[in-house]
């Protein structure tokens, strides 16, 4: 049986660690399959996140070919408690591009990234190579700390459902034993 209250719990948690983030760690795919690890300011939006990426920076040219990527939003190390259990999300997303005559679907996203990052988006937006991408999670998993590890299961950024994972880490002497 699942926890309701536990889950909206986390959810507005999660809420709270996106909306003090500014920046993610953005995994694509290149022509050959191979992936390719950058960063990315964003914003979020209902059920997804926003970036404004160049067509010069290799992740916008990967995310125009291939709509798969990963996303990572850590915590900053100056503020982990310890370094083996920064908080953390990540979320698989397929990317969309939006584009310009997109009309209030546009400037609704560059107005959120505006509001979170600042008048720089303003004057990017307005470059020819910047190309405006709506990443939708299809799923992900949020970590707090040892033993405290949730997968994510729908697509938002809080999911529709967030599990508790509880298998977890083992003592190496305690398995041997048990063999």
């Amino acid at each position: 049986m699942k926890n309701k209250a536990m889950e909206a719990r986390l959810a507005t948690e999660l809420e709270t660690f996106l909306a003090n983030r500014r920046t993610l760690h953005l995994s694509t795919l290149d022509e050959n399959g191979h992936p390719y690890a950058s960063y990315a300011p964003y914003a979020t939006g209902e059920d997804c996140i926003y970036v404004l990426l160049s067509d010069i920076a290799v992740h916008g040219v990967n995310l125009k070919n291939n709509p798969k990527a990963a996303v990572l939003i850590v915590e900053d190390e100056s503020e982990s408690q310890t370094i083996f259990a920064r908080i953390r999300v990540n979320y698989q997303v397929i990317a969309e591009h939006i584009p310009l005559d997109a009309g209030d679907d546009y400037d609704s996203a560059i107005d959120k990234l505006h509001q979170k990052q600042g008048d720089r988006i303003h004057n990017l937006s307005g470059m020819t190579d910047f190309n405006l991408f709506k990443l939708t999670p299809i799923g992900g998993r949020y970590v707090k700390d040892f033993g405290r590890a949730y997968a994510i299961a729908g697509n938002s950024l809080t999911g529709e459902s967030i599990d508790h994972l509880r298998d977890g880490h083992q003592q190496r002497e305690a398995i041997k034993a048990n063999q």
